[in-house]
């Protein structure tokens, strides 16, 4: 029996320990429950849902609804969330400046009459778990900035600061929210804005905007943006009516104009949970609806509108007028073209009479898939990206592209096409090329050329030098680096100047001289060696030609990178260009490019030291002191 009365301890300690430790965890410590005690109130303030302010003959009643404040006593209306929680704030840090015990009270009755609690005009209720008595507040009490309060059902008084009085000693309409709506700029996927002109419908489709009416095109983000946040930021200068009753006299029965905001996407059809069924309701979002009125006689400044959410006639400032007078073309984007460089694998460039050249991009490198994957310059495809999502059309020449001959779009004289590539079949694509936006160029007009997206109907006109940067030839796209050798693989080098010198190292390792005198400038030799095994183009040129001058070269650098000195390359450098670069070529390779000055000078750096002449006796004398006279 003595195992079932040392079990029986066991589970009685333990029940100790567990219960001591609960309560434990619940009671404050030392320092929380002084705070407390010194504490007007204490509450939890994520249980309160609601307040009651009772100001003589007026009662004000807030609430908290789907985690927002609203008022629902004597106007219903949105609740100035700011305010309600900087009462909550005061209320918790409402601390006691002194203390009336309810003996003191009971002694003397004309006590709270003094005090102004016997019967008191102002009263502050919390609604929720856990909520604390009514609130009753006084007179104000000598001492500045001080006043007497008490709580229902109890005698007991305290002195404490005004805060909270000034927080709820006010008219109804002042808690009401001067912003207008609480939904923000970013929340916004839909918009219709009806005008005098007509109307206009805008979607947000992923991060952009579109225009849906009058007619579908590109919208310019920003200015879209912009337009929304006219009303998402828009304060309420003063409340004149609820809408129910006659609006002639406002402007509007028949109003300006009206924009409506939709901030999610219309459900129909939804699924909801109720108990143990699922029911199916059809959901339409109606959106929210600003109308705009006309202007009040004694404020010049201000407009009425109509709010439809908050069921509301208001005031804001006039210049909400001026976005009835926007025009779609005033919303279109002027970017030529939208390339979403998240998909895009393949960029087509296709020139009638040369041929198609196609970059792809693999594992994050680009590469020329018309020139065996050979490896394109990174730095050009993004400049070229960068360059057509900035560039800007210069105007809008026809919205209906039913004359594309006029404009020479029957026939481009070059077409530019952004793929996706998939290489095998998925659930969301098939296998191949996917293309998602075009952009053929037809005639010149003089400093533009004329241009149309293949998705879209519109004719533009962009600048001419646009393509200049659009080149159809393959070398133009190659990769800068023109060696990728490191200076210890040079086995033989010749440099021909003026003269020829042709040095190679030896057992050792050591450059010695096959056609040359003199010492070795190592310094310079390391130089050159340096920026010749690791050589950059400035650019491609293109295709050589005569006047790239290499008939006549400034300098033939050949070298081999194998110590049997079967591997040669050869580069030759000819023409200075306009913009101090120099032409050069290498030998099996199709195609000029450019080197810089700084580099060619590093090429020509002497390899062999100068030999110093000793001095002649003529300056020795001359550089001689003087015997004292």
């Amino acid at each position: 029996m003595k195992w079932r009365n040392t079990l029986i301890l066991a589970v009685i300690a333990l029940a100790g320990v567990a219960y001591f430790r609960f309560f434990e965890m619940k009671r404050p410590s030392t320092e929380e429950a002084r705070r407390q005690a010194q504490n007007v109130v204490n509450f939890d303030r994520s249980k309160i849902d609601g307040i009651v302010i009772q100001n003589g003959d007026q009662k004000i009643e807030i609430r908290r609804r789907e985690n927002k404040w609203r008022l629902e006593t004597p106007i219903k209306d949105q609740a100035d969330g700011a305010l309600v929680e900087n009462l909550l704030s005061d209320l918790e840090t409402w601390q006691k400046e002194g203390t009336i015990p309810a003996k003191d009270i009971d002694a003397d009755k004309s006590k709270l009459i003094e005090y102004g609690l016997n019967n008191p005009k102002l009263k502050l209720k919390l609604l929720g778990r856990d909520k604390p008595p009514e609130i009753l507040f006084g007179k104000d009490a000598a001492l500045e900035g001080k006043m007497y309060v008490r709580f229902q059902n109890s005698k007991e008084t305290f002195l404490a600061t005004q805060s909270v009085k000034k927080d709820i000693d006010k008219k109804p309409e002042e808690f009401r929210d001067r912003k207008l709506t609480d939904v923000t700029a970013a929340q916004v996927r839909r918009v219709t804005l009806k005008t005098p002109a007509g109307e206009m419908e805008l979607n947000k489709n992923g991060e952009h905007w579109d225009i849906l009416k009058p007619l579908r095109a590109r919208a310019d983000d920003g200015k879209v943006s912009d337009l929304i946040s006219q009303i998402t930021s828009a304060r309420i200068q003063q409340f004149i009516a609820d809408d129910r009753g006659d609006l002639r006299p406002y402007g509007l029965a028949e109003p300006l104009g009206s924009i409506t905001l939709y901030d999610q996407e219309q459900k129909k059809d939804q699924k909801v949970e109720i108990g143990d069924s699922i029911k199916v309701f059809g959901r339409e979002d109606k959106g929210q609806t600003l109308q705009i009125g006309t202007v009040p006689e004694k404020e010049k400044d201000q407009v009425y509108v109509r709010f439809a959410p908050r069921g509301s006639v208001y005031t804001l400032p006039k210049k909400i007028e001026e976005m009835f007078n926007t025009k779609p073309s005033d919303l279109r984007d002027s970017h030529l073209v939208r390339v979403d460089t998240n998909i895009l694998d393949r960029i087509t460039i296709d020139a009638p009479g040369k041929g198609k050249t196609v970059l792809a991009r693999k594992d994050g490198n680009w590469t020329l898939v018309t020139r065996n994957n050979a490896p394109v310059d990174p730095g050009a495809v993004r400049r070229l990206i960068d360059t057509l999502q900035n560039e800007r059309v210069t105007r809008f020449v026809e919205d209906v592209a039913s004359n594309l001959p006029k404009y020479g779009l029957d026939k481009p004289q070059i077409e530019l096409t952004f793929s996706s590539f998939a290489s095998e079949n998925t659930a969301e694509t098939k296998a191949g090329e996917q293309p998602f936006a075009g952009i053929a160029f037809g005639k010149g007009d003089g400093d533009n050329v004329y241009a149309r997206l293949t998705d879209e109907p519109f004719v533009v006109a962009v600048r001419r030098r646009l393509l200049d940067q659009i080149s159809p030839d393959p070398l133009q796209w190659r990769e800068l680096s023109i060696f990728k050798f490191k200076p210890e693989q040079i086995h033989r080098l010749s440099i021909t100047a003026e003269k020829e010198l042709s040095l190679e190292r030896d057992q050792t390792n050591q450059w010695q001289w096959l056609k040359g005198s003199g010492q070795i400038n190592e310094a310079n030799l390391q130089s050159l060696l340096k920026t010749l095994s690791a050589l950059h183009a400035v650019r491609w040129l293109g295709p050589t030609t005569p006047q790239h001058g290499f008939e006549k070269p400034q300098l033939v650098l050949a070298f081999t990178t194998s110590p049997d000195n079967k591997e040669s390359h050869k580069l030759t450098i000819g023409a200075q260009n306009n913009d101090g670069t120099w032409c050069a070529r290498v030998d099996g390779s199709e195609g000029t490019f450019e080197i810089s000055n700084s580099d060619l000078n590093t090429l020509k750096l002497p390899v062999a030291s100068q030999a110093i002449a000793p001095p002649s006796a003529s300056a020795t004398a001359i550089a001689s002191p003087s015997p004292k006279q």
